[in-house]
């Protein structure tokens, strides 16, 4: 068989076209281009500028349309929990908000005065995040009630992205539970729970599974394609990345990029009173499970930094910055909680590292290796928090970290993750999100007859690498020290 797929892959820094072609059982994927995902400042507020992306994607089907004789099916997945409103033709009301938008700040208490936490999480069962689209959409309702009140229909990210695509409105199941606005055991929009909130329900489209085809593509968007099947896959980026491996039982999966996202694959919610004070999430998966896991500040820590120093002129390559990392002499210096709500949206994420160390009796860290070292550090020390947490929920003894996404490369970090979890890890597919969506293409299109089937010929055609526990009596040591930082955000 030889079958071609176009994977739309859109995340928080960068946005890609991918291409994968099957043949003979073996997935090649190539890149066709890649567009910077830059958010923009309008007066305030933070908001993406979703039709400038519409545009690259459009270019890069233009760039197929010349290239290639047909495609098989094309499939888009993004972030989860931001979203766009539609007018009565069917235009955007605006460039949707940024999730790291500060007009969210302080609303869960506000909701929860109305709402109990405990009835949100009893119905979604999701992470409380102050970004989930539940709150960001209280706030619409309170400072901009007419915009709402203009809207004829509601979409995530990559709803909207698919209607463009095809004209056809409709909410992919995996992306519609980031936004904390679904039940999750009836996997139906918990139109009680925004009922309660006053939000508006009759902008909610219809919802489907991964794996649906939505429609054909719109002869206006790309004439030499007119037709070509469009694939909801896992929407969700993550729910994408998952996809292409198979992390349930004994394996947790880590998405490791901007975010980390750290769980493992059930078949069904998770839904108790030690999950809910664990804060951890049941988001949607493919072919009817549940994806339980934690969101993690992830290298959003270090993109931050680096951001910063190039400001001030010193610009570091990633690369660099993990050589002067690896110098033991940073070693176990300075740690921290990567997820205490002051590096949510800092303006300087290095002064604001340098203020927690000060705030907790730390020394500060006396450059980039050492600032390096000390995010490196306390992502791994977090991961072991959930990956104990995770064990503890599931009743199943975790032995295996697979990590997937861009951070698989980070071979320094994927060592720490072993040595601090005392599990072995493999890291790799890389291009996990892209493969997922690509493999749940091939499930929609007919090409593999099941989702393990998909896992298995991505398994073969991409190498993995595998990172054994190393120092355990050191990591533990400081293990215990790293819990008080986690109790101090805790509390």
């Amino acid at each position: 068989m030889d079958a071609h797929f176009l994977a739309f892959d859109l995340g928080a820094e960068s946005g890609r076209a991918m291409s994968g072609r099957l043949r003979s059982g073996v997935l090649d994927l190539t890149e066709i281009c890649r567009f910077p995902n830059e958010p923009i400042r309008e007066h305030a507020s933070m908001h993406w500028d979703l039709l400038r992306l519409w545009r690259e994607m459009q270019r890069a089907l233009e760039r197929l349309e010349r290239d290639v004789r047909g495609l098989d099916s094309i499939g888009v997945d993004a972030w989860g929990c931001d979203y766009g409103l539609l007018d009565e033709r069917g235009e955007l009301l605006g460039n949707p908000y940024h999730y790291r938008d500060a007009r969210t700040d302080g609303l869960m208490e506000a909701v929860f005065a109305r709402v109990p936490r405990e009835r949100v999480y009893e119905i979604t069962g999701i992470q409380f995040l102050t970004f989930n689209t539940l709150y960001q959409l209280v706030a619409a309702a309170q400072s901009t009630p007419r915009l709402l009140d203009a809207a004829t229909g509601f979409g995530t990210i990559p709803d909207i992205l698919n209607y463009l695509l095809t004209g056809e409105l409709r909410a992919e199941y995996t992306s519609a539970t980031t936004t904390q606005m679904v039940d999750a055991r009836r996997r139906t929009w918990a139109y009680g729970l925004l009922r309660d909130l006053d939000l508006p329900t009759h902008l909610l489209p219809e919802l489907i599974e991964p794996g649906a085809i939505l429609a054909g593509l719109k002869s206006s968007v790309a004439r030499g394609l007119e037709g070509t099947p469009v694939v909801a896959p896992s929407c969700h980026d993550t729910g994408s990345a998952v996809a292409s491996v198979p992390a349930y039982g004994a394996r947790a999966f880590l998405s490791s990029g901007t975010w980390s996202l750290l769980g493992t694959e059930v078949p069904r919610p998770i839904i108790n009173k030690a999950a809910l004070d664990a804060n951890f999430t049941n988001e949607g998966g493919v072919c009817g499970t549940t994806r339980l896991l934690k969101n993690i500040a992830g290298l959003w820590l270090l993109q931050s930094c680096r951001r910063g120093w190039a400001r001030d002129g010193h610009h570091y390559e990633y690369a660099e910055l993990m050589d002067a990392a690896g110098d033991d002499r940073y070693a176990f210096t300075s740690l921290f909680d990567p997820d205490d709500p002051v590096f949510l949206h800092p303006s300087d994420m290095a002064r604001t590292i340098a203020q927690y160390c000060h705030r907790t009796g730390q020394p500060e860290p006396s450059g980039p290796a050492s600032y390096t070292r000390a995010i490196l550090e306390s992502l791994a020390f977090k991961y072991r928090v959930v990956l104990d947490a995770l064990q503890a929920l599931t009743g199943i003894p975790i032995t295996d970290v697979q990590i997937v996404g861009g951070g698989s490369r980070n071979r320094l970090l994927n060592q720490f993750t072993a040595d601090a979890t005392g599990r072995a890890v493999t890291a790799g597919p890389i291009e996990a999100t892209a493969l997922g969506n690509i493999g749940m293409q091939m499930l929609a299109t007919g090409a593999v007859g099941t989702i393990a089937e998909a896992r298995r010929i991505i398994a073969h055609s991409f190498p993995t690498e595998r990172f054994e526990p190393a120092a355990a009596d050191r990591w533990a040591a400081q293990y215990r020290r790293f819990l008080d930082y986690v109790e101090l955000t805790c509390v």
